[in-house]
């Protein structure tokens, strides 16, 4: 679910949700349910940065060419070649990275515009994940006790890490939202964080936009993700974060495996 929230024009946030083996890929609906016998599956979140519309594009344009490269993924994944899915992600960050730079080179309306990328990949077993900005990737597995899987790429980020300030600090620190790391934007050196979760029955994952943290405490979201709800729980996520908050635009896509 994504939202334009309460004060911005336009929505700069960008997800992705497919399904994909070594021929081809489908394109996931909002809600639904499937299974790993055949199909891998890659689940993103991009929030957009740039004047103008720039941010929207940039954003559309990270996770639209995520789905040229994902047929190698799935190979290397049914090889079960760890460090091979970690290179397949390294090569799509830096592919959307060089791209959003040229075109921020080449046209003046574009000029500075970048992305940040959440990138989860699902495969028997396993979560391989690829990260650079501040959305998201959250892991609840089924025994409880919530974690942020993926780093903040930002000087706040990094404080917290450290046990230097605690969640409140970091909500209400003046550079809270400053990057040091993001697709294009002009930056010369990337360095994405890679990973991988080992996936088990009841484990549930979030990936959203700093909309949502925004919006929403760690509590409040392991909170939803625990709870049985007739509406699903991106969209209540996002519901709440907006009307909690709102100032940014609000993305959520939660990942759920049946126990």
């Amino acid at each position: 679910m994504t939202h334009v929230g309460r004060v911005r024009k336009n929505n700069e946030d960008a997800f992705l949700a497919l399904a994909y083996d070594a021929q081809e890929i489908r394109y996931l609906g909002k809600v639904g349910e499937s299974n790993l016998d055949h199909s891998d599956f890659v689940f993103a979140v991009s929030d957009g940065m740039g004047g103008a519309n720039a941010g929207e594009f940039a954003s559309r344009t990270a996770v639209e060419r995520i789905t040229r490269l994902m047929p190698r993924v799935y190979r290397l994944a049914a090889q079960r070649l760890a460090s091979g899915v970690n290179d397949a992600l390294e090569e799509i960050f830096g592919h959307v990275h060089a791209e959003l730079n040229r075109m921020g080179r080449s046209y003046a309306e574009c000029s500075g515009m970048g992305a940040t990328l959440s990138l989860a990949c699902f495969s028997p077993g396993w979560m391989h994940f690829g990260h650079i900005g501040d959305s998201r990737i959250y892991y609840l597995p089924a025994g409880g006790g919530m974690m942020q899987v993926t780093h903040d790429h930002s000087y706040v980020g990094w404080l917290r890490r450290k046990g230097d300030i605690n969640e409140r600090q970091a909500r209400t620190h003046p550079g809270r939202n400053v990057l040091n790391q993001a697709l294009g934007a002009g930056h010369q050196i990337l360095n994405p964080h890679f990973g991988a979760v080992s996936c088990h029955p009841g484990d549930k994952f979030l990936l959203c936009s700093d909309g949502i943290t925004d919006g929403l405490w760690d509590a409040r979201i392991e909170e939803y993700l625990k709870t049985p709800s007739e509406q699903p729980k991106a969209f209540k996520m996002v519901e709440r974060a907006v009307a909690e908050s709102g100032k940014d635009n609000c993305t959520a896509v939660v990942v759920e495996f049946a126990p």
